[in-house]
């Protein structure tokens, strides 16, 4: 896809923060340091577009991102990072809650794990909001240029077990090395945005 305007909109930490557009919203959902930026940095071909950083727990707010005035990208907390205090914690939780259940732009979300390690209870519990809220979703096994080719069916086997995702599932590797998975994700965001 070629992009010719993406901008950075807002961090926002209430929905009195949230920009007032009417594009269609895609969040990005996902454990801490799991490679939220890093995919948008790669969907969008800019190294530094949104910001990554190697502590996790750094997102603290959702980020909001116009892509070519066709569709925003929300980069959400991540969620679970054990060396965060439990009140911040509970910020994180009741920010992306009160996102996912209420705001009305809100087109789908892609759900991101480590492909390298098996999901968490954490990983578990938000797709079964996803499925309880019937959003449209697509999970992204990212770091997949971390795996040899022999890991890639056990590693796919195991996100899929320990999330219970039925076969039909919508799942891409990705890498933001190396931009595997690019084209499955902007079919994903494509099919829920027109």
């Amino acid at each position: 896809m070629n992009l010719n305007n993406v901008k950075y909109l807002c961090s926002a930490t209430s929905p009195a923060d949230y920009p007032r557009h009417n594009l269609p919203e895609i969040a990005l959902a996902g454990r801490s340091n799991v490679g939220k930026s890093s995919l948008i940095n790669q969907m969008v071909n800019r190294n530094r577009f949104a910001h990554t950083s190697s502590k996790p727990g750094k997102t603290q707010t959702l980020n909001f991102y116009n892509i070519d005035n066709i569709f925003s990208f929300v980069d959400l907390p991540g969620y679970g990072f054990a060396r965060v205090p439990d009140e911040v914690k509970d910020k994180w939780s009741e920010m992306i809650e009160e996102y996912l259940f209420h705001r009305s732009n809100l087109a789908g979300v892609i759900l991101i794990v480590d492909a390298r390690h098996e999901p968490t209870d954490d990983d578990l519990m938000m797709y079964e909001w996803l499925l309880e809220m019937q959003l449209p979703h697509l999970v992204v096994g990212t770091k997949v240029d971390k795996l040899s080719n022999s890991q890639l069916k056990p590693n796919r086997k195991q996100i899929f077990d320990k999330l219970r995702l039925e076969p039909q599932t919508p799942f891409t590797y990705f890498s933001a090395e190396e931009g595997t998975g690019k084209n499955e994700v902007w079919s994903f965001i494509k099919e829920i945005t027109s």
